[in-house]
C-alpha cells in the first residue's frame, strides 16, 4: 500500500510518498481502508519537533513511535481483529487517532475500536475527516461542562483555522456574543462564519484596545498572559490550546495561581463526539474544508497549511482507494 512516511524531524519535504506493507489488525483493532483524513497543527508542530514535549513522547533526535502523521481520519472497515464486536467489514468509521499511533496519511490503518465512531451518515468521508480534533478542541470549551450562557462575550484568537472556524459557529449556535480574530485577508470569511466582531491581528491588538471579554479561546498563544488578563473582563476565563513551549510552561504557571481564571485545555480524543454531531445534523455547525489534496500531493498540502493559508480545514483524499 501506498503511506506517506514520517522518519525524521523538519518541513514538508521531510516527508515522503512509499510503498509499505499492508498492517494486519491485531486483538481489538480493525483494518480501515482510509478515505480521507485532515491536516492538524498538531501534524505540522510534530513534524517540526515542537514544543519539546512531543520530542520526549514521540522521539528525541527522530520519531520513533509513529510511522506516518495524521490523526483524524474517516474509512470503512475492511477487517477485523478478534474480540471485536463493535464494528463489521463494510462499516464507515471516523475517529481521532492522535492516542493512538497516528497513521491516516495513508491508504490503509489498523486501529484500536476504542479511537473510533460510526460516520454519520450525514458526513462525506472528507467532511468526516475534518471533525474528530478540530471540532471537539472548540466544543470542549465551550460546550463540555454545560454549555456557555447566551450573551457571553467570546474572544476567538486564530478564528480563521480548524478549531476556530468550528469554535466561531459554535460559539454563536450558543447566543454567544463571537469576536474572531485573523490576518486582514481572511476577516471577510471569519464574519461569514458568524462572528460579530473581527479583529485584524495586523493592524489591530486586542489586547490593548480596551475591550474586555467573559472567555478567550486562544488557539496560537500570540500574546503574554499578563496580556491576556488585560483582556479579560473581572470573570473572565482564559483556555490555552496551542502555542509554543515556553508559552505553554506560562500557561501552566498562571493555571497554578489562578486555575479560576486561567487553563490550558488538555485534548480527549473523541470525547464528546457523539454531542458535537448533534450541532452538525442540526446545521448550526459545519467543517469548513478549504482544499482537498490527494494522498500522493501530501507534501504539498503540508505546504499549503504551514503558509498560513488555510481558511478551515485541509483534507487528503485517499482517490483511489
Amino acid at each position: 500500500m501506498k503511506a506517506v512516511l514520517f522518519t525524521q524531524y523538519g518541513t514538508a519535504d521531510s516527508l515522503h510518498y512509499a510503498e509499505v506493507t499492508k498492517p494486519t489488525p491485531e486483538r481489538g483493532e480493525v483494518l480501515v481502508k482510509v478515505r480521507a483524513a485532515s491536516i492538524n497543527s498538531w501534524d505540522w508542530e510534530l513534524l517540526r519537533g515542537i514544543p519539546f514535549a512531543n520530542r520526549l513522547s514521540f522521539g528525541l533526535l527522530r520519531p520513533t513511535r509513529i510511522q506516518s502523521l495524521g490523526c483524524d481520519v474517516a474509512g470503512v472497515v475492511e477487517e477485523v481483529g478478534s474480540e471485536v464486536t463493535q464494528f463489521k467489514p463494510g462499516d464507515a468509521v471516523y475517529g481521532d487517532l492522535s492516542h493512538e499511533g497516528w497513521g491516516g496519511f495513508a491508504e490503509y490503518l489498523a486501529a484500536p475500536v476504542k479511537a473510533l465512531s460510526l460516520k454519520p451518515d450525514f458526513l462525506s468521508f472528507e467532511q468526516a475527516a475534518a471533525v474528530p480534533q478540530a471540532g471537539l478542541l472548540a466544543w470542549m470549551p465551550l460546550c463540555g461542562k454545560g454549555h456557555i450562557p447566551a450573551g457571553t462575550r467570546v474572544l476567538i484568537n486564530g478564528a480563521s483555522g480548524g478549531a476556530g472556524s468550528f469554535a466561531v459557529q459554535i460559539a454563536r449556535a450558543l447566543g454567544a456574543e463571537v469576536t474572531g480574530v485573523c490576518r486582514g485577508e481572511k476577516v471577510a470569511f471569519v464574519r461569514s462564519l458568524g462572528a460579530d466582531h473581527v479583529i485584524d491581528y495586523v493592524t489591530e491588538d486586542f489586547t490593548r484596545n480596551a475591550e474586555q471579554y467573559d472567555l478567550i479561546l486562544d488557539m496560537r498563544a500570540t500574546h503574554s498572559l499578563a496580556d491576556y488578563r488585560r483582556a479579560l473582563s473581572p470573570t473572565g476565563r482564559y483556555i490555552m490550546e496551542g502555542g509554543e513551549s515556553f508559552r505553554i510552561l506560562q500557561a501552566i504557571l498562571y493555571t497554578l495561581l489562578d486555575k479560576r481564571r486561567f487553563s490550558l485545555l488538555l485534548h480527549k480524543p473523541n470525547r464528546g463526539l457523539t454531542d458535537l454531531e448533534k450541532m452538525l445534523e442540526s446545521g448550526q455547525v459545519k467543517p469548513i474544508i478549504d482544499r482537498i489534496f490527494p494522498l500522493s500531493e501530501t507534501v504539498e498540502a503540508m505546504r499549503y497549511f504551514a503558509d498560513g493559508r488555510t481558511r478551515g480545514k485541509v483534507v487528503i483524499c485517499v482517490c483511489n482507494n
